[in-house]
């Protein structure tokens, strides 16, 4: 397990295992996106719902959809760009699946990814 978190190849699950799933999570775990928030801002509009005039208002429908509009078009954006990064530089690798695990990688917490971030936030990929 402690391999798996290091990130060693051999000790990865098959879904983690290539370049060009390393590259997506060296892509993903460079930026900061609002996806990687999203859960404190669904915390955030649970507690929210307890507010009695709130609870009627569409003001926290509205919230919800446009926190949903934005990390389905944060995803599809971050999918194109690993997709293209990795046809790019892994000519013939397949990418495959790879749209969804970098977006799925986004919305996880930085602390909680598996395997470890090998790269900061800001770095050049």
């Amino acid at each position: 397990m402690a391999a798996a978190r290091r990130g060693e190849s051999w000790a990865l699950p098959r879904k983690d295992q290539g370049p060009v799933r390393a590259l997506a999570r060296d892509y993903v775990d460079s930026r900061r996106s609002f996806s990687e928030f999203y859960m404190f801002g669904v915390a955030a509009l649970v507690v929210l719902l307890f507010i009695p005039s709130l609870r009627k208002s569409p003001v926290v429908d509205y919230a919800v959809l446009a926190m949903l509009l934005i990390l389905v078009a944060e995803s599809v954006v971050v999918g194109g760009r690993v997709v293209r990064l990795a046809q790019q530089r892994f000519p013939g690798e397949s990418t495959r699946g790879v749209r969804m695990y970098a977006a799925i990688r986004g919305t996880q917490f930085r602390r909680l990814r598996m395997p470890a971030p090998r790269v900061k936030p800001g770095d050049k990929i």
